[in-house]
């Protein structure tokens, strides 16, 4: 895998736009490199929310989230620079771990609704 993201439109949403700043609300499903998984919100039960921001996710989310719309459901293939680097997390991603990701964008909220 090379350094930069890689996306996959499944269904092209028709909804808002996600945009920098926005709370969106997804549910998607994490995966390492060997198809084993390590998140997710289906398992969880419960939607994702979160500000859209380089602060609040990983680069890889955060650069594949922007221009996504609402209804939308995208693959993104995470190369670790972009993820978490060389650092472990917990004992289900090892360090320099490239990631995939099923997102399903739920809900974008941005300061003018």
């Amino acid at each position: 895998m090379d350094s930069e993201i890689q996306i996959d439109d499944i269904i092209e949403g028709t909804g808002k736009a996600a945009e920098k700043g926005a709370l969106i609300t997804v549910h998607y499903r994490g995966t390492l490199d060997d198809g084993s998984e390590f998140d997710s919100s289906y398992t969880k039960g419960h939607a994702f929310q979160t500000v859209l921001s380089k602060n609040k996710l990983i680069q890889g989310w955060y650069l594949g989230m922007i221009g996504m719309k609402v209804g939308g459901k995208r693959k993104l293939w995470v190369p670790a620079p972009l993820a978490y680097g060389e650092r472990q997390i917990g004992n289900k991603i090892p360090a320099n771990s490239n990631l995939s990701f099923e997102i399903e964008l739920l809900e974008v909220l941005t300061r003018d609704d």
